[in-house]
């Protein structure tokens, strides 16, 4: 792959990843000021940490689809990475493989730690 079209997919990628997360957080805001409209939010009642994705559930609908969308936005630079490591490796290139993969296995390893 050419470095210039390279450069253009993984640009297009973050592109789309960051508008799809933006509009996903977008509809989940919108559809909760609908659901709770003007009333005050209720810091009497301490709300835990979402630790894991089976959480999700226990969520309203509104909050389950902000955080589904800050999940994009998450996974967003980990596709990218992950893109750039097949590229690299389609190209035999093993140096940019050895040091892309280093920064996958880094990520990976402090989004699954995050989770514990």
């Amino acid at each position: 792959m050419r470095d210039q079209r390279l450069e253009e997919t993984v640009g297009t990628l973050l592109r789309v990843g960051v508008i799809t997360a933006a509009v996903t957080v977008l509809a989940g805001g919108l559809w909760s000021l609908a659901v709770a409209g003007p009333a005050p939010v209720s810091y009497r009642h301490f709300q835990p940490a979402v630790r894991n994705l089976h959480a999700l559930r226990q969520l309203p609908a509104p909050q389950a689809l902000i955080l589904a969308g800050l999940l994009v936005l998450i996974a967003t630079p980990v596709a990218r990475v992950v893109f750039s490591l097949v590229a690299f490796a389609a190209e035999h290139d093993r140096v940019y493989v050895i040091c892309t993969l280093i920064v996958l296995i880094v990520l990976l390893y402090s989004i699954g730690t995050a989770w514990l």
